[in-house]
């Protein structure tokens, strides 16, 4: 029965907004997750159905010292109704669904009736149709192998080198993120020995943009580096692979049982340069000995979520209504202070802001406020060039919702459904030198030629010494 109290509990975290249905089940014991995440999974594909079943039933009503919550009663309705029974002991709470069988039976059929549906099957929530416009995404984990092996091994196990969507066993090299194959959409990598091994990690394109844009210094070992929101570690991982495993990255992540995700991936993962780290990043001192010496810091931090349209979360879909502007503004306003708290680090050169929204309001607003900070201004802080975000794809940030400036060339769009990625957004702020250099190269300049000319002089004393003498 914990099985049911672990699934029900899922669920209670998605009602809560807490994460998305794969972040979430990415926090499950590792021992007990495929089982879980398939109930979980099945259960939310009939949710209005079940639940429908539940209400006319009075299940709740008539068993509520039993059975005291609906996504629990969802998830043993689930078993009993449309797989082959609860998989449990005889306790109360299974005698508690079982005593009202026939008359969950009977509502069932009321409501296909109702629905004018002939199959239980009818009954599921049918998929986001953008979901299959999206390649199944396997970045290659280069701490482990090179892409050239990847792709050796996959075309030997029957794959052909032809696109993603030319065969069920098509795939093909992404031409922005190197080490980014992309396969059939229909295609599952779960059971997959390479993605068990940690040498593939199955990640969408955009999220591989957030690390490709930051480009760390790679084999430098005195690099140092930040994610600041680093759970449940895809983009922590790219970044560990992209710094060629050197150097030292440092991973933060408030939340303990994200926290404890991040170490399983870490480690899964090989990332042997990675030190992970349980705090709030916005709690960090920018003078800290250690992460003082940062140059390079990722954010990507909590958001509406409103770009993801992957093959899972279109389930809550029919919940989700119009997000209000009121949590847009609180989320706009975390984002902000986690972008003016990485400009306060002193030897920081670059941040990616990266969020997987499609609205303005975490986006182009987000970093109108932070351009116009006293933290950028301070520390000379712009937006790097096209040239230097990548630069070939053609969507970029919306124009109109930059107050008028040039700067949206600067920033990145994916849009769902369109460019075969989720909804993401991407910007990159870099430290602007050219207006210190004009102070600090003339003063350069002069302590040089005085250097130089400091020995003249001497030498010219000590001739007039001698002639004098």
């Amino acid at each position: 029965m914990n099985f049911y109290f672990e699934a029900s509990e899922v669920l209670n975290r998605l009602d809560a907004k807490e994460g998305s249905i794969k972040g979430i089940l990415a926090t499950l014991p590792e021992n007990n997750r495929s089982r879980t995440a398939a109930l979980v999974i099945e259960t939310l594909k009939y949710k209005s159905a079940l639940s429908d079943v539940i209400q006319a039933s009075k299940l709740l009503t008539e068993e509520k010292k039993k059975i005291n919550s609906l996504n629990l009663a969802l998830v043993l309705v689930h078993d009993t109704l449309l797989a082959n029974g609860i998989q449990a002991g005889d306790g109360p709470i299974k005698q508690a669904i079982l005593r009202h069988k026939t008359r969950l039976k009977s509502e069932l059929q009321r409501i296909k009736i109702k629905r004018g549906v002939k199959s239980d099957l009818e009954l599921a929530q049918t998929s986001d149709d953008r979901a299959a416009k999206i390649p199944r995404y396997v970045r290659v984990n280069t701490s482990m192998w090179s892409t050239e092996e990847a792709i050796l091994s996959y075309t030997k196990r029957g794959f052909q080198l032809q696109g993603p969507f030319a065969s069920s066993k098509g795939f093909g090299i992404d031409e922005h993120i190197p080490d980014l194959l992309a396969f059939n959409p229909a295609l599952q990598f779960r059971d997959d020995p390479s993605y068990k091994t940690g040498k593939i990690i199955l990640q969408d394109k955009a999220s591989c943009f957030s690390a490709f844009v930051l480009s760390p210094p790679c084999n430098d070992p005195n690099a140092v580096v930040i994610d600041a929101t680093a759970a449940p570690g895809n983009k922590t991982s790219h970044l560990s692979a992209l710094m060629g495993n050197k150097g030292k990255l440092y991973a933060f992540e408030r939340d303990k049982r994200r926290f404890s995700t991040l170490k399983m991936m870490l480690a899964k993962a090989a990332c042997r340069n990675v030190e992970a780290v349980n705090a709030d990043f916005l709690t960090i001192d920018p003078s800290h000995p250690k992460y003082s010496l940062a140059t390079h810091i990722l954010l990507d931090p909590s958001c509406s979520g409103s770009g993801i349209v992957n093959r899972l979360d279109y389930l809550l879909e029919d919940e989700i209504e119009a997000v209000e502007e009121d949590r847009l503004n609180k989320l706009a306003t975390f984002q902000l202070m986690m972008i003016k708290h990485a400009m306060k680090f002193p030897h920081v050169q670059k941040i990616v802001y990266s969020t997987c929204s499609i609205h303005a309001t975490e986006n182009e607003h987000v970093i109108s406020h932070a351009l116009q900070s006293d933290e950028a201004k301070d520390s000379h802080f712009k937006l790097a060039l096209r040239n230097d975000v990548l630069p070939t794809w053609n969507r970029r940030g919306q124009a109109e919702e930059m107050k008028g400036t040039s700067d949206a060339d600067s920033l990145v769009r994916c849009s769902p459904g369109e460019d075969g990625t989720n909804g993401f957004f991407v910007s990159c702020f870099i430290r602007e030198h050219l207006s210190v250099l004009p102070r600090t190269e003339p003063l350069k300049k002069r302590k040089a030629e005085t250097e130089e000319a400091a020995p003249e002089k001497r030498k010219k004393k000590r001739k007039k010494k001698v002639k004098i003498e």
